[in-house]
């Protein structure tokens, strides 16, 4: 699509981009989609503009990263869950308690395996611009406190469209089911599910306080972003503007954690005032535990000695 600049013989014109996240702009997806929109107008002079389309105003994730794949969308920025579905290796990401904390999975995102995992969007139609944050994840719920494994079990579990959390969650005891992150909320008011698990920014950005009464600083898992673009639209690219959109998406990329972590850091309060009860003591090694019972699952389907890798990085 061509939009004509402003009259005259001088007049440029730019290519527009449609970029679609599923929250809202005042995310941690926000944040980084609108870094990388800056970005790429900058490196590139004004002859690509990004359009931002965020909460999911073009489809859930799966159905994103599939219109990517189409060139139907021209890029899109999802979060790690859900990128299992179509780069199975990806699912990796998702084991419970594999990230020590957010600064050990930036080493390893940020490292060789990030760099590797990356390149295995390629025979998939689209190439993976630059890793992003979705954040640490967390639990909430509507029925009582979790301070330990035995208090998820029986609860109604809602997890994002990734086999590998729903073995972590079903590991725990609990009544676990993928469902889209956009009708999530309406899932949890009407009560088809008891809760749910994200990150601060995103329990936040997406109001969960109002169907909500616990959080439980679990820390379960560490969930990347990554900016997608399709691979016939990334090859038009001159190696000039290729470079200009990787960093572009690398910029995005830190802005997505900057976000993420100051949400991390002073969201906790702001859901407390909002009226969440929130369970900081828990049982984080009796959590890992059970959830360790899926670990011969994982170790089969993605290696024990790329796990230990993982794991490993210092």
């Amino acid at each position: 699509m061509l939009l004509a600049g402003a009259g005259g013989a001088q007049a440029q014109q730019a290519r527009i981009l449609k970029l679609g996240h599923i929250l809202g702009p005042e995310s941690q997806l926000g944040a980084g989609a609108a870094a990388f929109a800056e970005e790429v107008t900058k490196r590139t002079g004004g002859r690509y503009k990004v359009e931002l389309y965020p909460n999911a105003a073009l489809g859930g994730e799966v159905e994103a990263i599939k219109a990517v794949q189409l060139g139907t969308v021209d890029v899109t920025f999802v979060t790690g869950a859900p990128m299992l579905n179509f780069v199975p290796d990806v699912g990796i990401f998702g084991i419970p308690f594999l990230f020590r904390d957010a600064v050990h999975a930036h080493a390893v995102f940020d490292g060789a395996i990030g760099q590797e995992y990356l390149e295995k969007f390629r025979a998939k139609d689209m190439v993976a611009l630059a890793w992003g944050e979705n954040g640490m994840r967390h639990m909430t719920n509507s029925k009582r406190p979790v301070t330990a494994p035995e208090d998820v079990k029986g609860l109604k579990i809602r997890v994002p469209q990734s086999e590998v959390m729903v073995l972590g969650f079903k590991a725990l005891g609990a009544d676990v089911a993928q469902l889209p992150f956009p009708e999530l909320y309406g899932a949890l008011q009407s009560g088809q599910f008891d809760g749910q698990e994200n990150p601060i920014a995103t329990i936040l950005s997406a109001k969960f306080a109002q169907v909500q009464k616990y959080l439980t600083l679990t820390s379960h898992s560490y969930d990347p972003a990554a900016f997608l673009i399709g691979i016939d639209a990334f090859e038009d690219l001159s190696d000039e503007d290729k470079s200009a959109f990787r960093e572009a998406a690398q910029a995005g990329g830190q802005a997505s954690r900057k976000a993420a972590a100051e949400a991390q850091a002073n969201g906790v309060k702001t859901l407390q005032q909002q009226g969440l009860q929130v369970v900081a003591d828990f049982d984080r090694a009796g959590f890992a535990k059970a959830a360790a019972v899926a670990m011969p699952d994982f170790e089969k389907k993605f290696g024990a000695e790329t796990i230990a890798r993982i794991r490993n990085v210092q």
